[in-house]
């Protein structure tokens, strides 16, 4: 995990210093959706990533090792912030990918409803990481239940402000993941979800 390399806490477990908190990033979800895009679009062959070079993950790096097992092939496109969306937005067209992948980052959020909207428009599948993302029309998502994370966060800062010191609360990582599917996106796109993956989701919003 980015938080170790970078040298912010000693351990996930232990975090030692003055620093503990509840995070959305796990690197080999990426791999995971991935496959469930191939496994909706079998015949996907070039995949648009949409990421922030700047932003602490590592899905770029999990994402680029699974790719070729699936024989994908990743088209990368840069958004620092929300200045760079347009033309963010102008180079996955110009790419024309079979689908699009976003990492959601706090600029890519803020711009869930703008990047939806592109992707319906241009026909693209759009696959990303938090439910949010389905609900707003994304063909699917799949990622932590950031209602559960927000719950144990409060409970964090409840224990610090009852005299927990922060070092001694592990770094809690999602345990619990949603596949939402987008039905009513995929009927849209003429896309046939299989039948034994719509079985498998958490949701599918018709």
């Amino acid at each position: 995990m980015r938080t170790l390399r970078l040298g912010l806490v000693a351990s996930l477990a232990r975090p030692s210093r003055n620093a503990t908190g509840v995070t959305l990033l796990l690197d080999d979800t990426a791999s995971k959706r991935l496959e469930l895009i191939k496994e909706v679009m079998p015949r996907v062959r070039r995949t648009a990533f949409l990421w922030n070079p700047d932003h602490p993950d590592n899905e770029l790096v999990e994402a680029q090792r699974a790719a070729p097992a699936l024989n994908m092939e990743l088209q990368r496109v840069e958004m620092r912030d929300s200045n760079d969306l347009e033309s963010a937005l102008r180079s996955v067209g110009d790419a024309r990918p079979d689908a699009l992948y976003v990492v959601s980052s706090r600029f890519t959020v803020l711009n869930i409803p703008r990047i939806v909207e592109f992707a319906n428009a241009n026909r693209i599948p759009l696959a990303a990481g938090w439910g949010a993302w389905a609900r707003a029309g994304a063909l699917l998502s799949f990622g932590p239940n950031t209602n559960e994370m927000g719950r144990r966060t409060a409970e964090y800062v409840d224990k610090i402000i009852k005299g927990s010191k922060p070092g001694d609360l592990p770094i809690q990582q999602p345990t619990r993941f949603e596949l939402i599917i987008n039905a009513k996106a995929a009927k849209v796109m003429g896309i046939n979800v299989p039948p034994i993956l719509l079985a498998r989701a958490d949701q599918v919003i018709e």
